[in-house]
């Protein structure tokens, strides 16, 4: 009884070390297990995820998100363990289903702002055993510059029908009236407006497509923004002086900017040139310069029709015309200050606008100062110029 009792104990003791080893195997293998969600992962994986160009994000076969990219996140491509695009969840689940790899284009909408979209595209492949790698490109910049072409060329193209059709069918006047010379002469004079309205607008689109890139100035130096002031003032004095406008100028001295001296008089050129075109004869209007902090302050203003509020959300927009008949007349193509805006985002700057029906507008831009040595006496000097 002895012995069968020692024997009981000794089977006990052996079945209790085997119980106690298989549970601590069962718990290692658990452990490893736990250790290791990237099994039938390639090494490496996180290292090669972070350099890659593209988001990257990594996909068990239930459409769990595993791993994923700073990128990915970036995007707002990832919602926790899915995805934020319906369009890709269903590529993945079909590339984990067949094994095969496929493309895909799909937007994705943060919220209700129409601006908030990011067309995206992405490739989609098996990974390893049982993943699926998707590596996802931004092309938004690359649609809303394709817009911009399509819209341009399509404005272009409307715009440059009016001279042209208009000259064809003076041409086809000249010719009918071939012995009236009286009747050529004045068709003549005609076809010679519409040519160099014609000859403006094309000027005007080359000027624009040139400063509208995202390139830096090809050429920069520090110049006097009075000289500036003066270029613009001098090339818009003819046309002032046709009005028998007074352009009243109070400038401070000693103002730099860094940039192109050609291109700013271009802008304040077209300013000036917006301020008499809009002003009734026998008015005058105001060019003025001054210090604001950091900034270089170039101010136009006119007392000319003014413009509603709804007006001046759309001034800066290609070919947008306040005044049609007005502009048609004046030789504005709707460019001027499409081209102004450009500019002075070209140089670091910003321009606003102030407006008013019946009352007049005011322009004012801002440039960021050309820090010098010298100090100069921030006193303004005035001047008036006359027209007539």
């Amino acid at each position: 009884m002895l012995l069968i009792s020692l024997i009981a104990g000794a089977v006990g003791v052996v079945l209790g070390v085997l119980l106690s080893l298989v549970f601590r195997a069962v718990g290692r293998r658990r452990q490893v297990v736990e250790e290791d969600p990237d099994e039938g992962l390639p090494a490496g994986m996180d290292e090669v995820l972070a350099a890659l160009p593209s988001a990257a994000i990594v996909i068990d076969m239930d459409g769990e998100v595993i791993k994923a990219s700073t990128a990915a996140y970036a995007l707002g491509l990832v919602d926790g363990p899915a995805f934020a695009s319906p369009q890709l969840q269903e590529t993945v689940a079909r590339v984990a289903d067949r094994r095969i790899y496929e493309d895909v284009n799909f937007v994705i909408k943060h919220d209700a702002n129409e601006y908030s979209r990011r067309f995206l595209h992405a490739g989609v492949a098996p990974l390893g055993k049982g993943y699926v790698l998707v590596l996802c490109d931004d092309e938004t910049e690359f649609h809303r510059v394709e817009a911009v072409r399509r819209d341009f060329v399509a404005n272009v193209s409307h715009e440059l029908k009016t001279p042209i059709g208009a000259i064809s069918l003076l041409a086809e006047a000249v010719t009918d009236y071939s012995d009236d010379p009286e009747a050529v002469h004045r068709f003549g004079g005609k076809i010679q407006k519409e040519s160099t309205r014609l000859v403006h607008l094309v000027q005007e689109i080359i000027d624009l497509s040139q400063v509208q890139d995202n390139e830096g100035l090809e050429s920069s130096a520090v110049i006097e923004v009075s000289d500036v002031v003066e270029e613009a003032i001098d090339r818009a004095r003819t046309n002032a002086e046709s009005k028998n406008i007074t352009m009243n100028v109070a400038q401070s001295p000693g103002l730099r900017v860094e940039g192109s001296f050609d291109l700013l008089a271009k802008a304040v050129r077209n300013l000036v040139d917006n301020a008499v075109n809009y002003s009734s004869a026998d008015t005058e209007i105001g060019i003025s310069t001054k210090r604001r902090a950091n900034s270089v302050a170039v101010i136009v203003t006119d007392h000319g029709i003014g413009m509603s509020s709804k007006e001046t959300d759309r001034i800066f927009e290609r070919f947008y015309r306040v005044d049609k008949a007005r502009s048609r007349n004046t030789g504005g193509t709707g460019l001027g200050l499409s081209i102004v805006k450009h500019i002075i985002a070209k140089h670091g700057g910003k321009i606003k606008v102030w407006s008013r029906p019946g009352e007049g507008s005011t322009f004012t831009v801002l440039l960021p100062i050309a820090h010098v040595d010298r100090t100069y006496d921030n006193e303004a000097s005035s001047e008036v110029v006359t027209g007539g």
